[in-house]
């Protein structure tokens, strides 16, 4: 199954969270799009490995995902490993999508960093013919992504590049929302934790207005970029 974005994130909700509405705008777009959890977010103060695992499907149909699975990397222990970098290679081969979305370059989260440089590592070793992978027992064909763009998390990062999602928005929240057991609900009694407070969805709210405000809309999302990035004519930036 061919994705025209594949999403590849440390935790269930890094996506949502990071780039849940740009998600949404290209699925609008008519295009394919399907998020590989490299984790199940076992380590997470709240919920379970259960819990996330429905709360991420639920997710999923809100934003309208082509797919989603989980790699089952321990959470808080994986390492940019060649055994871990094998796993991520699989997946971009299977779903050979043409942009990849990733961590944080850098964050709050060690695992956030940590799977940046893995999915940034193993989407350059899935194009090396001589890199071997298999999946349902036949060989994989080389795959690299055109590019890899990195979501920004907690950490505000100056964005080298803001995408409009104010359309897209109210599906963004309510994707995250579907994390019944890690974000705000008064009738929770499992311990408060950092992202668990009112706060914390404020300021995910006032981090997209801001950077919504900086190219002259109401919502957006920043990415950063390893490379410099060309456009085909100027006349079409804003």
């Amino acid at each position: 199954m061919k994705l025209d974005i594949l999403v590849l994130a440390a935790h269930p909700d890094d996506a949502e969270l990071g780039c849940g509405g740009t998600i949404a705008k290209h699925i609008a777009l008519g295009l394919k799009v399907g998020i590989v959890d490299l984790t199940q977010g076992e380590l997470g103060t709240r919920g379970t490995p259960e819990t996330r695992k429905a709360e991420a499907e639920e997710a999923s149909k809100i934003l309208g995902l082509t797919v989603r699975e989980n790699l089952g990397l321990a959470d808080g222990f994986f390492q940019n490993t060649k055994e871990d970098q094998l796993k991520v290679v699989t997946v971009v081969r299977k779903f050979q999508p043409e942009i990849v979305l990733a961590n944080a370059v850098r964050d709050r989260h060690p695992d956030h960093g940590r799977g940046a440089e893995l999915i940034y590592d193993a989407c350059f070793l899935a194009g090396l013919i001589k890199v071997e992978t298999t999946f349902n027992g036949a060989p994989q064909k080389a795959w690299r992504p055109k590019n890899i763009y990195h979501f920004i998390q907690s950490q505000s990062l100056l964005p080298d590049f803001i995408v409009d999602i104010t359309e897209h928005w109210d599906v963004k929240l309510e994707s995250i929302l579907a994390y019944k057991t890690q974000f705000y609900d008064p009738n929770n009694k499992e311990p408060n934790t950092y992202i668990s407070s009112p706060a914390f969805l404020k300021m995910v709210e006032s981090r997209h207005i801001e950077q919504g405000h900086a190219i002259g809309v109401k919502y957006g999302e920043g990415f950063t970029v390893r490379r410099p990035m060309g456009v085909k004519n100027i006349l079409e930036l804003f």
